[in-house]
């Protein structure tokens, strides 16, 4: 099991890592499949979106990719609204959270597919940077928290859809769900039970990805191959989760 867990957290993260959301999302119905308590794996897959994160914020940092007007408002609600998910996701049905989960993937999913914005300058005036920074920061990690998945879904989707383009959207979401990651799993820590032999394996795998994912975004992707690539992995994901709750 725990091999299969790294294999397979190597892989999702890789490729999760150059969209700048990391994998929790789809690590959560991975690790609940094979047995793992759900407050367990949604804090296992926080922490490690906190350690995939954190290595490919250094590369998109390097390759000066990251739009910092939009990150900085974006991390002054995303560590404060993340506990406040996750502690409302303590009382709500196990299904419900997990059709919620759902829901997610697919509008984000169909957004990265059929949406095209206006294209949006990385650097523009402070007032629109904090115009769109403090509720997507807020939103994306509140929900992120409700569900575990560290909101870089939303951040990406949210910043793609104002016309930011991908890859700098997916570097400036990284840096936000490396905090907001960090922030939900010590609220999730607090109710779930971590098996640290599985955390510590898939930690390694989940920082080879990340910083295999982050080379590939920033180096051989394009912004249109990305945008497919987010969206085919979401869709796939949603599917798997819905049809284990039919």
């Amino acid at each position: 099991m725990i091999a299969l867990a790294a294999a397979l957290t190597f892989v999702l993260t890789t490729v999760m890592a150059m969209a700048g959301v990391g994998a929790a999302f789809v690590l959560i119905p991975v690790f609940t499949a094979q047995g793992v308590e759900l407050h367990g794996a949604m804090a296992t897959a926080l922490l490690l979106n906190a350690v995939a994160m954190t290595v490919a914020s250094v590369t998109f940092v390097r390759k000066r990719v990251v739009a910092w007007p939009l990150v900085l408002p974006m991390l002054a609600l995303a560590v404060i609204a993340s506990p406040f998910g996750v502690r409302l996701a303590q009382r709500l049905d196990r299904t419900l959270l997990l059709w919620l989960f759902v829901a997610f993937l697919v509008f984000a999913s169909v957004m990265m597919l059929v949406y095209r914005p206006k294209p949006r300058p990385a650097a523009g005036s402070a007032a629109s940077a904090l115009a769109l920074g403090l509720p997507v920061g807020g939103i994306a990690s509140f929900v992120g928290g409700l569900l575990g998945v560290g909101g870089g879904n939303i951040i990406v989707s949210a910043l793609v859809a104002s016309g930011l383009e991908p890859k700098r959207a997916a570097a400036s979401a990284s840096f936000v769900v490396l905090f907001a990651s960090l922030s939900g799993f010590l609220a999730h820590a607090t109710t779930g039970t971590i098996d640290t032999t599985l955390l510590v394996s898939t930690a390694v795998a989940s920082a080879a990805g990340a910083a295999l994912g982050a080379w590939l975004a920033s180096v051989k992707i394009g912004a249109e191959q990305l945008k497919r690539v987010i969206a085919v992995v979401l869709m796939a994901v949603a599917v798997k989760t819905a049809w284990s709750l039919l």
